[in-house]
């Protein structure tokens, strides 16, 4: 499976768990069985609710907002500093350019670089978010630029209570705060209000998976298909559902609802159409979209590429992003043995964030906008959060506020002060 790199030169494009089912499928009427419609046993055995009180979300939301608005206040602040215009700035950046071109004028752009023999075609960027860009275009006041953050704000927003909501689900609401708290002072978090497409495929994510922990194939697989229009790496969502629906089958020797068998087939579609399209477009329908990528600098060579930059970044004399980089590869290893050894981690989200590592450590292309890549990958976090739940509320909000700094600091540096594409 093949990642794709996007932008300019130097940037990046773009259930069941594993034992037994921590929320049954629906049954014949449409309505979940057991723990999904009372709630969701704990590791010590209680039965947390299955849907926290209208509350809890809005102290999420505000959490994330408040972490993320100063954050954007701070990037404002720096661009006024430097004489840029703050909407340019997180509008106009990178890869904003292509999805803002496609919103305006359509596909079609191919910009070429003889002097690093890169062919770059805008069709390697998938086309939900700049169809949302030109609709929100036509009803909003103001520039495009403005119109596209207006859609990643939102996507934004939604994506936060679809983490917390999942959070919720496997910690309690404490838990799913801690979540939306930890996924919005990440070092890369500050993509989530740029032009980009990482909050939109986090909102259809979080959402899908939060419909497959309550047996709602439906929702799943729909929220799969617009993951698979949104980035490449959207083909993971429909990774969960089809993982999930294949154990539900199973585990039902073949008898398992129509639901789960329709769930199964209509997931990847989303995906596997537009890479189709741009194939036959290409007169290559399986192989076109991947050419394409390759013009990128991007292709599957499972992680030889990351491994050299990775060497160099411990070696050589690089930029700070490339040392960030390296560590922040590490860490989300590291998470992701720890939420792998964790028996009760329901089987969407491993699979949903293995693949996202598959496709980001496998992927050759620009190194620096890995972190960025993983950016919707949350469930990496639930191990940080399953401690600091138990810890003293004041050490998780000590954490948060030194991680918080740390992104407010890094974030203007990677638009600003990097050479490297974040």
């Amino acid at each position: 499976m093949a990642t794709v790199s996007s932008g300019t030169p130097g940037s990046a494009p773009d259930g069941p768990p594993r034992a037994a089912p921590r929320a049954a499928a629906e049954d014949s009427t449409g309505a979940a069985a057991g723990p999904a419609a009372g709630g969701v046993r704990s590791a010590a055995g209680g039965v947390r609710s299955g849907r926290a009180p209208a509350p809890g979300v809005l102290v999420a939301l505000g959490v994330y907002a408040a972490v993320r608005g100063l954050g954007v206040v701070v990037v404002a602040g720096c661009a006024w500093w430097t004489g840029r215009s703050p909407v340019r700035l997180l509008g106009e950046s990178w890869d904003s350019v292509w999805y803002l071109r496609i919103a305006e004028h359509g596909y079609g752009r191919t910009q070429m670089y003889p002097d690093i023999g890169s062919l770059q075609s805008d069709s390697a960027f998938f086309p939900l978010y700049p169809a949302l860009i030109r609709c929100a275009a036509a009803v909003l006041p103001g520039s495009p630029a403005a119109a596209a953050l207006v859609v990643a704000w939102i996507a934004a927003g939604a994506a936060a209570v679809g983490v917390y909501r999942v959070g919720e689900r496997l910690l309690g609401a404490r838990g799913g705060v801690l979540l939306v708290a930890l996924w919005a002072v990440l070092p890369h978090a500050l993509m989530l209000t740029l032009a980009y497409t990482e909050a939109l495929l986090a909102a259809f994510a979080a959402w899908a998976l939060y419909a497959l922990l309550r047996g709602r194939w439906g929702w799943a697989a729909g929220l799969a298909v617009l993951a698979g229009l949104t980035r490449p790496t959207g083909i993971a969502v429909a990774a969960a559902v089809v993982a999930s629906a294949a154990y539900e089958i199973f585990r039902l020797r073949g008898r398992a609802p129509a639901a789960v068998w329709a769930a199964a087939l209509a997931a990847p579609a989303g995906w596997a159409s537009y890479v189709l399209l741009v194939g036959v477009r290409r007169g290559d329908p399986l192989g076109g979209y991947f050419a394409v990528q390759s013009g990128w600098g991007s292709r599957f060579d499972f992680g030889a590429a990351a491994l050299r930059s990775a060497r160099h970044a411990l070696t050589g004399n690089v930029e700070l992003a490339t040392t960030v980089t390296v560590v922040l590869l590490a860490a989300a290893l590291l998470l992701a043995g720890l939420l792998a050894a964790d028996r009760t981690t329901p089987l969407p989200l491993l699979v949903y964030t293995g693949v996202l590592l598959a496709m980001t450590y496998g992927g050759a292309g620009f190194f620096e906008s890995k972190p960025r890549f993983l950016l919707p990958a949350f469930p990496l976090l639930l191990p940080l959060v399953a401690v600091m739940a138990r810890a003293r509320p004041r050490t998780a909000v000590v954490v948060t506020v030194v991680l918080a700094g740390l992104s407010y600091g890094y974030g203007p540096y990677l638009l600003l002060g990097s050479g490297v594409a974040p």
